[in-house]
């Protein structure tokens, strides 16, 4: 039976791939982080920067550590999804745990095999971030609190975005291409707070149904939007300290902060439904691709 189904099973992960990792959204997400995070690095060490042959090694291991992510989140919200999510491919068999495993074996070899030519310090950097995220499916298997306290959760799981943006600030240090600094420290700060800011704006609304996965459901959603906005400041002030040096070309990508100040303010007028997602979702494009023209164009 198994051997008799083993040929499908590329098939079967590539439906898998589109329907839940659709690639114009993670992969785009992961080419801009990657390239705004490394461009930002660069730039301030003085330095033009342009990407080169290791720049897409990390756009391809961050991708794929994002799939990594994407497939063991289908395993630990199983039995979740399987009262309210029942279409779900793992629900509905589409796909299976052994695949699924399998497939992030691979991806796992793939990212360790990239990574073990460029630099030991950016293989250690990138298993860490994949270790964890196992090491996370376990407490959370262990533990109804952190499995089911959205807060708690997003407290343990964060660092796990947090740890892929060390993989790529430290794989350039490791490389000599930046001197580990506190500038470092602010843009990995830059990324979560733009990271957060999404992540809250998505799970913000005035009502939703009981179970439903919701910040604001614990928040209320005045505080959850608050926080929602509070991070997009966040974002916008490390800004300020990393670049306001430089002038207003410097601060250009500050101009991305009317976006969650039109949500905001579009949120709590309306008194009824979600954070407007477009608005979100622009900011975490509009704030990284700015970064990245920003590189380019400062001598």
């Amino acid at each position: 039976m198994t051997t008799a189904v083993v040929p499908h099973v590329p098939a079967r992960l590539g439906r898998f791939v589109l329907r839940m990792f659709r690639p114009h959204i993670y992969v785009t997400y992961a080419l801009l982080w990657v390239l705004a995070l490394e461009s930002s690095a660069v730039a301030l060490t003085g330095t033009a920067w342009r990407p080169t042959g290791a720049t897409w090694v990390r756009v391809v291991t961050v991708v794929l550590a994002l799939l990594f992510l994407r497939m063991l989140d289908e395993q630990k919200d199983l039995a979740y999804d399987r009262v309210h999510h029942p279409d779900r491919p793992l629900v509905t068999g589409a796909i299976t745990v052994t695949e699924l495993r399998g497939a992030m074996a691979a991806l796992t070899a793939v990212v360790a095999g990239l990574n073990a030519l460029q630099s030991a310090t950016a293989l250690l950097l990138i298993l860490t971030s994949l270790g964890y995220a196992l090491f996370l499916a376990v407490l959370e298997g262990a533990s109804r609190a952190v499995r089911d306290r959205q807060l708690l959760n997003l407290a343990v799981t964060c660092p796990v975005q947090v740890l892929l943006g060390a993989y790529v600030y430290g794989a350039l240090a490791a490389a000599g291409t930046v001197t580990a600094d506190w500038h470092g420290v602010v843009l990995l700060a830059l990324c979560a707070c733009v990271f957060l800011h999404f992540e809250f704006a998505r799970k913000t609304a005035w009502t939703a149904e009981p179970t439903a996965r919701l910040y604001s459901a614990g928040l209320g959603p005045r505080r959850s939007a608050a926080v929602t906005a509070g991070f997009a400041a966040g974002a916008i002030g490390c800004q300020v300290a990393l670049f306001a040096p430089d002038g207003p070309l410097g601060l250009l990508p500050c101009l991305a902060a009317v976006l969650p100040a039109w949500g905001t303010r579009r949120f709590l007028a309306a008194r009824r439904g979600g954070w407007p997602l477009p608005a979100a979702m622009g900011f975490v494009v509009s704030t990284y691709l700015a970064l990245v023209v920003r590189a380019v164009l400062l001598p």
